[in-house]
């Protein structure tokens, strides 16, 4: 009886979420990139009001047997609204970003990802995956791929809200 319950403890664990590693501190720059052929899948943050700046984790998935990429210059300004699609049916496969302790906010730039068959098929935005000053996780729907980011940043809360555009591969 003690042996199942091990097992089913140790399953159960292994199928959980990804561990909240942080890929970058505060204040700090983040640089993220899936393994080759993958493509983000689950989009953790935890915001910080001591230092108004938000903790990234990421988990990947597999998405094509070949693959090209090319990172996107910033897709922002400080404080400026932004929604950003990866072009030519490709995913986001990484993110970068560096933080600005007087505008306390973040400038994105986007690894897309293009593969054998283009991500363009039953595309959808997410809702809001968070709230201000919240913890924010988006996990891609079964069988779609993260395609695009939407952000807009709120001066008083020092704070971004996101939501994601995902897409299905074209057969």
């Amino acid at each position: 009886m003690m042996v199942v319950l091990a097992l089913l403890l140790s399953v159960t664990v292994a199928m959980a979420a990804p561990q909240e590693r942080w890929v970058n501190d505060y204040d700090q720059p983040l640089n993220f990139q899936c393994a080759d052929r993958q493509s983000i899948s689950i989009v953790i943050s935890q915001h910080d009001n001591r230092h108004e700046d938000r903790v990234w984790d990421f988990a990947c998935q597999n998405t094509f047997s070949t693959a090209s990429c090319s990172w996107t210059g910033y897709v922002n300004d400080f404080d400026q609204e932004f929604s950003f699609i990866c072009p030519f049916g490709s995913v986001i496969s990484g993110m970068q970003s560096y933080h600005d302790n007087k505008r306390e906010d973040r400038r994105w730039s986007f690894l897309c990802c293009q593969g054998e068959n283009q991500v363009t098929r039953n595309c959808k935005w997410s809702d809001y995956a968070n709230n201000f000053d919240a913890y924010l996780r988006w996990d891609a729907p079964f069988n779609t791929f993260l395609t695009g980011a939407h952000s807009y940043h709120d001066n008083s809360k020092e704070d971004r809200r996101w939501k994601y555009h995902y897409c299905e591969k074209s057969a």
